[in-house]
């Protein structure tokens, strides 16, 4: 699995082959490079013009899925005229304030997660959270905490990555299994692989009794997304283990996902965040934006299955998915 530094945190084909053609779109209309401008949209309390730095930092936060993005980014700047390089820091706690400062100058982030990490950083670790299921409502708040630090959060794209709920294919073809809510009207009793957290977080065994009505009768303190907790599962152990929904290694264990279909799960959309002191002009945006369209979760748990599993190296992934999608020369 490719971890992720953050708290537990497909559609019709022609939906898909629609994003794609806009992606390619924005391709062929976009030059290389682009002049400095006002920012594109409006972040709140930061005035004056935003930067731009010819030479940028992209941060990457240490773990497969987190490098992806940043070469990606990285290789989408340079093509626009910018010269990049890639600083790993495995710390948010770290990362986040080389963001605020400039010595990282744009990192990947997860929408809902950074939206309550900024907000216990603003206002205390007992602050509700502000995070939710809603992308809009997650964004507007995001964007709200971002500004008076100077960071400028850019448009979320196509790919998620949030907690997701895993099972054998075979059980899930036994009970006839596609949702979450197909679970609790099974009335399956289900003993859960995941963390400590679980027992209390209101995404994990509370949201699972209270939302889907499913019978979680203990959690088996294994990790999100082990391969501990995924052969504890697939030897029948436990019935369902917490991961991700980019998770690579599913069919390793002959595990399927069961889809969130009431929305458990908070908004964690990928998105770039910039400082907007070095980072925050149009033509930083608009090379980014490329991206979001054309990434889907689906391609990127791909992705990282190729880095994990086929051992690939993620500049060579990262630079073979953006030449398949024709947003590199």
């Amino acid at each position: 699995m490719s971890g992720r530094h953050r708290p537990y945190r497909t559609g019709p084909v022609t939906g898909r082959r629609r994003r794609r053609a806009a992606g390619l779109l924005i391709a062929v209309l976009l030059p290389a490079g682009c002049a400095t401008g006002p920012s594109l949209e409006d972040q709140g309390e930061i005035t004056g013009p935003p930067g731009d730095s010819r030479e940028l930092t992209i941060g990457s936060a240490g773990f497969t899925e987190s490098d992806l993005l940043a070469r990606m980014y990285g290789l989408l700047l340079d093509q626009a005229g910018y010269r990049t390089r890639i600083l790993s820091v495995t710390n948010r706690e770290i990362y986040e304030p080389a963001l605020e400062s400039g010595r990282i100058d744009i990192v990947p982030e997860y929408a809902a997660t950074f939206a309550d990490w900024l907000n216990a950083k603003a206002n205390g670790p007992d602050a509700p959270a502000v995070g939710s299921p809603d992308l809009a409502a997650t964004m507007k708040e995001l964007r709200a905490l971002a500004a008076p630090r100077g960071l400028t959060v850019l448009d979320p794209g196509e790919a998620v990555d949030q907690n997701a709920f895993a099972v054998t294919a075979a059980y899930a073809r036994e009970h006839r299994l596609k949702t979450l809510s197909d679970l609790g009207r099974a009335k399956l009793p289900v003993r859960l692989a995941a963390g400590d957290e679980c027992v209390s977080r209101p995404y994990c065994a509370p949201g699972l009794r209270e939302v889907y009505g499913i019978d979680v009768t203990g959690v088996d303190p294994k990790g999100v997304g082990t391969t501990q907790a995924k052969q504890a599962v697939q030897r029948g152990q436990d019935q369902m283990a917490l991961t991700t929904t980019t998770d690579a290694t599913l069919d390793e264990f002959d595990l399927v996902l069961l889809a969130d279909d009431k929305r458990l799960q908070n908004a964690d959309y990928i998105v770039p965040v910039a400082n907007r002191a070095r980072a925050g002009s149009p033509c930083v945006a608009r090379a980014l934006a490329r991206l979001g369209p054309v990434l889907t979760t689906a391609d990127l748990a791909n992705l990282n299955e190729q880095v994990d599993s086929w051992r690939r190296l993620p500049e060579d992934v990262a630079r073979n998915f953006l030449r398949s999608e024709g947003l590199l020369r």
